[in-house]
């Protein structure tokens, strides 16, 4: 690995439709395992294949009024999955040099939805609403003031780079001297106004999605929260470089060449001190989409010239939005540390009219040990993010 500024990711607290353990998720994960419901909760009379989160959350009944959303409650899991690295981080720094840095798009709005059907069109919320749980920073400062801390505390909002971009903020943090640890990652959870949303741009699929087919047509939608503990030492995963750009070209749409997605996955390299044939597996975003998908597969092709090993995981959990790419940085730590690839689950029958990537299952596998992945974040906006994971044994 290149000698600059060092970043290590801690084993992640996560929560997802695959599960709330690591061992359960790595599993799934590595077996191609969907775990995808059917549902019409969110748009009734139109039922869809769900990413939802299916292990039991924490009580909120105890919290404050502007705590009790089902965001927080998945970070509640998330937070406790951090286990015993969590705990020698509270009890060894000091709070206000521990900061907090979450990715989202829901917050508490599904509370809000809940508390608008109670009242109707026309009457009063009840006294149990709190605006407060629905602004974009409430998961961050839930994190922070359950745990105590007092150091800087924000959200970020940029849709589904959120909690990609929350990881980069913490290596900044930690890199600027403002922090000497981090708690980072994104949460969101379904709500009728994003599966609404996206079906309203023709983006969402009535069937399991299928990213990179012939036959895709669209999203699958889905929920998770995903934490790291982030700090300024050598050994284990690090975060080594980060690659953030923005195309402007449409308010959903991606830049049709990739320039955008090609600058972001080259600057994470540049950081990084690595050159692409280095990259042993790349997290596509892929969501299933036509548009994002041939984007992608041009940008990937443009910048490597022999693409590595890649997958889109959003098959199997359903495409998590603002957790999203904390999400899959996390199934990128497992693929490092277990020393195996996420399967790329779909119906095999690859678009001819895209350029061509190996895809997990349906190439050779790598023979190599695993040393370092990319894990691309691609929002609307043009909003794109990337993140390079390296297993360092020093």
């Amino acid at each position: 690995m290149s000698a600059s500024f060092a970043c290590r990711l801690s084993r992640p607290g996560v929560v997802c439709s695959l599960g709330s353990d690591l061992d359960t998720i790595a599993a799934a994960l590595f077996a191609g395992q969907r775990q995808l419901a059917v549902s019409d909760d969110f748009t009734p009379g139109r039922a869809l294949p769900l990413g939802r989160v299916s292990a039991p959350l924490p009580d909120a009944s105890s919290w404050e009024a502007g705590q009790r959303s089902r965001n927080n409650r998945l970070l509640a899991l998330a937070l406790a999955g951090l286990g015993e690295t969590l705990d020698a981080l509270l009890a060894q720094v000091a709070p206000e040099r521990i900061g907090v840095v979450i990715g989202t798009s829901t917050s508490g709005i599904g509370e809000t939805e809940k508390a608008i059907a109670e009242s109707g069109h026309d009457g009063p919320l009840p006294a149990s609403f709190a605006y407060s749980r629905q602004e974009l920073g409430a998961p961050a400062r839930f994190v922070a003031e359950r745990l105590g801390l007092g150091g800087p505390c924000y959200a970020l909002s940029t849709a589904c780079s959120s909690s990609a971009r929350a990881l980069a903020s913490a290596r900044r943090l930690l890199k600027s001297g403002q922090c000497d640890a981090v708690i980072a990652g994104g949460a969101d959870s379904l709500c009728r106004l994003t599966v609404n949303g996206f079906a309203s741009l023709d983006a969402v699929s009535d069937a399991p999605c299928l990213p990179f087919s012939r036959q895709r047509r669209g999203i699958n939608l889905g929920e998770a929260a995903a934490l790291f503990v982030v700090t300024p030492e050598r050994g284990g995963i690090q975060l080594g470089g980060v690659g953030e750009s923005a195309d402007a070209h449409h308010i959903s749409a991606p830049r049709p060449d990739g320039s955008g997605a090609v600058a972001a996955m080259r600057q994470a390299l540049t950081m990084a001190g690595l050159a692409p044939e280095a990259i042993d597996y790349l997290n596509l975003h892929g969501t299933g989409t036509a548009l994002n998908d041939q984007m992608e597969a041009t940008a990937v092709n443009d910048l490597f010239a022999q693409p590595p090993a890649c997958s889109s995981t959003k098959a199997l959990t359903g495409h998590t939005l603002g957790a999203a790419g904390a999400l899959e940085a996390a199934f990128c730590w497992l693929a490092l540390t277990y020393g195996r690839l996420p399967r790329h689950i779909y119906d095999g029958d690859y678009d001819p009219t895209l350029p061509p990537l190996p895809l997990v299952g349906h190439a050779p596998a790598p023979s190599a040990p695993l040393r370092h992945a990319l894990s691309n974040s691609f929002a609307f906006g043009g909003n794109n993010a990337s993140l390079l994971l390296s297993r360092d044994d020093v």
